[in-house]
């Protein structure tokens, strides 16, 4: 009894066994053909195999969600993958405008209103022609045909977008660039068709404006100006053409020409081009061939070479005479009138023109001369 009772307390104290690792009732049974027993070799080297298969299952479960983990930390969340779409069509949608902007820019560069509006003009009426869609086509085709209409239709109004607003500042440049008018001068009368027109450069040609610290700015005549344009007046349609304000020719000339003859023409009947103001005697309403323009600075402010007549600059030399040098060869030209000025322009080109005349009239009257003599010996 005291055997069994130490026997009974001592198995209290004994760990027991799991639940998992106890045998079945098949394991009993085999237990009972002589299978090995859960305390023998061959049962914990079984279990310890099982043990290593059912760690390993967990190790490579672990790893399978280690690695979903690694691959769910590793994408970008969706309000990422969001943002990042929206970046590619902001950046899209800039290079888009940049490429047109430039586009434009070389189009306005490279080729007139005109050029383009004939470049584009087949494109347009492609893009904007309807395609031709079949009955029987699916509905898909239709919309796909459709679609491509509505898509080209873009580039289409960009295009005429373009060239409206071109159009419009090629107006306002056009506004400060040409000159105010087609015909700066009014119709001559039929009485007048075949008077010469005299045009005459005012700075430097008839008036030289100085500045000095004490006074300030001052405009002073050259010599002789007041009697060549009265004595011009009477031969000529003589006009003032300076690239001056009107507020500042008016009274000068008003101050030169005391019988109301002369006409006028200020800033805005010239022609800005490269940062100069330019004379266009083509915008005169007058026969180029009839056209004749003095000015110190002739070649540098005329679009029209052949028509000018180069004088030399005054800078206030009280013995100046280049005015009054030039008024033979002008009334020559007043009297004889040739059908075109031009030519006679071309042959004193490289010439001061008042020498170079009197020297051919010199030689002009020598020459009757010696004709004289000799009609006379023959007679």
């Amino acid at each position: 009894m005291l055997r069994l009772a130490a026997a009974r307390s001592r198995a209290l104290l004994l760990p027991r066994p799991a639940a998992a690792a106890l045998p079945s009732s098949s394991s009993y049974s085999s237990y009972a053909r002589g299978a090995p027993s859960p305390s023998s070799y061959a049962y914990r080297a079984a279990s310890s195999a099982a043990a290593a298969e059912e760690a390993a299952a967990a190790a490579a479960g672990a790893a399978t969600g280690a690695g979903a983990e690694a691959a769910a930390a590793a994408a970008p969340p969706p309000a990422a993958r969001k943002g990042w779409v929206r970046g590619l069509l902001k950046f899209g949608v800039f290079t888009t405008l940049v490429g047109a902007i430039g586009g434009a820019g070389y189009a306005t560069h490279a080729y007139s209103l005109s050029e383009i509006d004939k470049k584009t003009l087949e494109f347009r009426k492609e893009m904007t022609t309807p395609i031709p869609v079949a009955e029987d086509a699916s509905e898909l085709e239709k919309f796909r045909a459709r679609a491509y209409e509505t898509a080209m239709k873009v580039p289409v109004a960009a295009i005429e977008l373009y060239l409206e607003i071109r159009a419009r500042i090629e107006d306002h440049v056009v506004g400060f660039t040409e000159p105010a008018s087609d015909k700066l001068l009014p119709d001559l009368h039929p009485d007048d068709q075949n008077i010469f027109t005299l045009v005459v450069d005012l700075t430097d040609t008839l008036v030289c404006n100085d500045w000095q610290r004490e006074r300030g700015w001052k405009t002073f005549k050259r010599p002789g100006v007041e009697a060549f344009l009265q004595h011009m007046a009477n031969m000529y349609e003589v006009v003032v053409y300076s690239d001056q304000l009107q507020m500042y020719v008016d009274p000068v000339v008003e101050r030169l020409d005391s019988t109301g003859q002369i006409r006028k023409l200020s800033r805005p009947a010239t022609k800005y081009q490269d940062g100069k103001h330019y004379r266009d005697l083509s915008k005169l309403n007058r026969n180029p061939a009839q056209v004749l323009y003095v000015s110190a600075h002739a070649l540098e402010s005329c679009l029209q070479p052949e028509n000018c007549v180069t004088v030399k600059p005054w800078k206030l030399e009280t013995d100046d005479t280049e005015l009054l040098d030039l008024i033979p060869f002008l009334e020559y030209l007043a009297i004889a009138r040739p059908s075109d000025i031009r030519a006679v322009l071309a042959s004193y080109q490289g010439h001061d023109v008042a020498k170079e005349f009197r020297k051919r009239s010199k030689e002009l009257e020598r020459h009757k001369q010696q004709k004289q003599r000799k009609s006379i010996w023959r007679r």
